[in-house]
């Protein structure tokens, strides 16, 4: 019988909250079957049940524990992150708590060697980076869930057993109450990096696992320094290590700092070892008064792993559950939001019907691609912090040393932060649209631009869940010949909504018409009169065009729903 903790953890600044666990099912007679099961309330579970929602598909969220996350976890979340949250409805929450930043910067011996400055164009809604830590966020995607008549939170429920048949998964579902059945369609694995649904269907991640550990320690300290991610390298209290600091809200301090290869994980969180390690990064950075509290700490290592293919049956796999990210690079949680984000319109549209035979597939296409290449360029990262071999410990302690007094070299020390993923060979993309064309703008499979469009109005403010087709024009009407390409489209049940750009007055035939007084939108996209953008569910471009025909468009959209 399964038997969550319910005494409240403990933290300086949350206020846990121990939840009542679902136990109504254990003795029910029938076994309910549903469209959806989401396995795990951590953020990306959180975030997938409500991105289903937006679509209209209700789902079943079920959680091992009766409480949120323990420990800051995931503390640093990308600008293209809060884009995803924006949609959910909790980003303003996430803006308002956290901390955005900008910069980084990298010393050596403690001199400063190099600073970072990720991009940020006055047209961004939110920073590059906000901190907030994990059980913060997840609180907001809690409250979120709960108000959501679509989404049933059940605590309490770990899952055990796992079946399947042609068209739904059979789970078996543990509760302090006892065991019982529930059907799915459809499986969301969101249960982390410990996956029970992964090891229950036996499968294996590949890749690489990093011999450097790392302890992370959440310390309560009044530090007059601004919001900005500081690495340290080979400090005089921890030779030949890493050492990484982050300003969190509440007077939080985030200390990674790296152990020696022959320290337990035992011996590292003993309270005398946090004590020296802690007060003595502190002196070195000049902090007189170095009186601190502890409020949570773990031993970590960097690992680079993914599995082979996110979809197994009636399984999808997302976040940690389908991969294990060096966290070098903020590029956990921030990854499994863009997997939720890929995933949720696809198997929603296979749900409701429009989907073509690939739509599904296309999401393990992309998304393994995206681990890959993720962990391709955190591997340096990773490699640079933890050198794994002599001769790369050499190389890299020849470029710090270098870095001292040459300026070529310091670039190096670039963490290459997590970026939104560019699907340019997303099965998805139309082959046969004017995107060579173009000289600048979003390209197909990238991310649609964030325009400010006025004070506090931007483009995404009016986007939701539907292909959108940013169509430019002058005149005071969309082209007969695609509003009833897009009409015949609708009566399909494909989720289509025509935006018409650049008009002071309504344009007849858009769904809404946003003005482009200054032409500083079509700018951006490098658009003239007649230019268009087909962008997915998930705001990825999928095709663009110089001048569209009713015909380009059924074919994008053919593409695009997964039938190439």
């Amino acid at each position: 019988m399964h038997s969550p903790s319910t005494e409240p953890r403990r933290s300086l600044y949350f206020d846990y909250q121990v939840y009542p666990a679902f136990t109504a099912d254990v003795a029910a007679g029938a076994t309910r079957r549903e469209a959806v099961v989401v396995v795990g309330a951590g953020p990306i579970g959180l975030t997938a049940a409500l991105e289903l929602a937006r679509y209209g598909i209700p789902s079943v969220v079920l959680e091992a524990e009766q409480q949120v996350s323990e420990g800051s976890r995931a503390i640093v979340f990308t600008r293209r992150s809060m884009e995803i949250l924006q949609q959910v409805g909790v980003a303003g929450r996430v803006t308002e708590a956290g901390l955005g930043w900008r910069f980084g910067n990298s010393f050596y011996r403690n001199q400063l060697v190099f600073r970072m400055e990720a991009p940020h164009d006055p047209d961004d809604r939110f920073p590059p980076m906000t901190n907030l830590q994990q059980p913060c966020l997840e609180h907001a995607l809690v409250e979120a869930a709960q108000a959501n008549p679509l989404i049933e939170l059940r605590w309490g429920n770990k899952v055990v057993g796992l079946t399947q048949a042609p068209e739904h998964a059979r789970l078996e579902v543990d509760t302090p109450a006892g065991v019982y059945a529930l059907e799915s369609a459809w499986v969301i694995a969101a249960d982390g990096a410990r996956s029970g649904l992964r090891s229950l269907l036996g499968l294996k991640l590949e890749g690489a696992a990093y011999e450097g550990r790392f302890v992370i320690a959440d310390i309560r300290i009044k530090l007059d320094l601004p919001t900005e991610r500081l690495a340290y390298f080979d400090p005089p209290w921890n030779p030949g290590n890493t050492v990484l600091m982050h300003r969190e809200p509440g007077d939080i301090w985030r200390i990674d700092y790296q152990l020696p290869a022959d320290e337990t994980p035992e011996q590292a969180l003993s309270a005398a070892s946090l004590r020296e390690r802690i007060d003595a990064q502190l002196a070195l950075m000049g902090v007189t008064d170095r009186t601190w509290e502890l409020d949570w700490c773990s031993v970590y290592s960097a690992r680079a792993l993914t599995l082979p293919d996110y979809l197994a049956q009636r399984v999808i796999f997302t976040g940690d559950a389908a991969h294990l990210l060096p966290i070098f690079g903020v590029r956990g949680a921030n990854t499994g939001f863009q997997d939720v984000n890929d995933l949720c319109w696809k198997l929603a549209l296979q749900i409701k019907g429009p989907a073509g035979p690939r739509l599904l597939q296309s999401y393990s296409h992309e998304r393994v691609a995206a681990a890959r290449e993720i962990i391709e360029e955190a591997g340096k990262s990773t490699r640079f912090m933890t050198p794994p071999s002599t001769g790369q410990r050499l190389l890299r302690d020849a470029v710090l040393s270098l870095s001292l007094t040459q300026d070529f070299v310091r670039p190096l020390f670039h963490w290459r932060t997590s970026r939104p993923h560019d699907y340019a060979d997303s099965p998805l993309n139309c082959a046969n649209a004017d995107d060579s064309l173009f000289q600048q703008g979003p390209r197909a499979g990238a991310p649609l631009l964030n325009v400010r469009l006025d004070d506090d109005d931007y483009l995404f403010d009016h986007l939701g869940a539907a292909f959108h087709l940013l169509y430019f024009t002058d005149d005071g009407s969309i082209p007969l010949e695609i509003q009833a390409r897009a009409a015949a489209l609708q009566g399909q049940g494909v989720p289509l909504r025509l935006i018409a750009v650049g008009s002071a007055r309504p344009v007849e035939g858009a769904d809404l018409t946003l003005a482009d007084h200054d032409g500083h939108l079509r700018r951006k996209y490098a658009a003239q009169a007649g230019s268009a953008y087909l962008a997915r569910p998930d705001q990825h471009v999928c095709a663009r065009w110089q001048s569209l025909g009713a015909d380009a468009l059924t074919a994008a959209l053919h593409a695009a729903l997964g039938n190439n």
